[in-house]
């Protein structure tokens, strides 16, 4: 009897032991399990905050690409801008010399004049008349930004001059926010006039025309109607959008 009591008390110590040991293990199963959970939820954490990371990298790097090739596009249109400058320029012994005798010049010149009526692969929103000419008065626009005195433009040398924001097409650059990228053109037409004598005679007479631009044209304080022409007389005033500039309009010969 006494070795079956030592039986039986061993049996039991072993079937305690083990499980004990199947707890343990338990234990350290659901441990295990736990840990790799933390892991994979740490691992896709990790993922969803690398993703962005990349994706910003991205950005910055195609923010990078799209900057330097903005500098690119804009030094070349400063170069253009630099030549229609040049261009606009007076020659030598200019302001001395009286109108050119030239005769009627049926050509015309400029973006305004393609064929296809695009320019620098922009299209045009304008087209010049039939009647547009080079005239032979030397007109120009004198520019005032308040008190400010800005160059003088010259505005002989072709048959029409277009004016906006966008300096890949516009002859006479209008940097002002509020003005359009396309805002207005200065047209010269040739026009048939009563002379002092009663008879008919031909002149190439300046207008304006605003190609309906967002926040206007301004002739001597008062708006014009877009896609209309308005003609222009020595010392008129024009303004564009809300810009403070001032461009007067005079000639060679005009008074002080």
């Amino acid at each position: 009897m006494g070795t079956e009591t030592k039986k039986h008390k061993s049996r039991e110590v072993y079937d305690r032991e083990r499980e004990r040991s199947r707890s343990t293990e338990r234990r350290r199963s659901r441990s295990r399990s736990r840990e790799n959970r933390r892991k994979r939820s740490r691992s896709r954490d990790r993922g969803a905050r690398d993703k962005p990371r990349k994706d910003q990298r991205q950005q910055q790097k195609s923010q990078r690409d799209q900057q330097q090739q903005q500098e690119k596009d804009e030094q070349k249109i400063k170069e253009e801008h630099k030549e229609r400058a040049e261009a606009l320029k007076p020659e030598p012994g200019e302001e001395e010399e009286g109108p050119p005798k030239e005769g009627v010049n049926l050509g015309l010149s400029g973006a305004l004049a393609a064929d296809t009526n695009t320019f620098n692969g922009i299209v045009i929103k304008y087209s010049e008349p039939p009647e547009a000419r080079k005239p032979k008065r030397r007109w120009r626009f004198y520019v005032f930004k308040g008190e400010e005195v800005m160059p003088t433009l010259h505005l002989h040398r072709q048959s029409a001059f277009l004016m906006g924001r966008d300096r890949k097409v516009c002859d006479l650059p209008i940097d002002h926010p509020s003005c359009s990228k396309q805002h207005a053109v200065y047209q010269y037409r040739m026009i048939s006039k009563k002379r002092a004598d009663g008879t008919d005679g031909n002149r190439v007479v300046p207008y304006i025309i605003d190609l309906g631009s967002a926040n206007g044209t301004f002739l001597n304080n008062n708006k014009i109607e877009a896609q209309r022409y308005y003609e222009l007389q020595e010392k008129d005033v024009l303004k564009f959008g809300f810009s403070t500039r001032e461009y007067v309009l005079l000639h060679a010969e005009s008074d002080d």
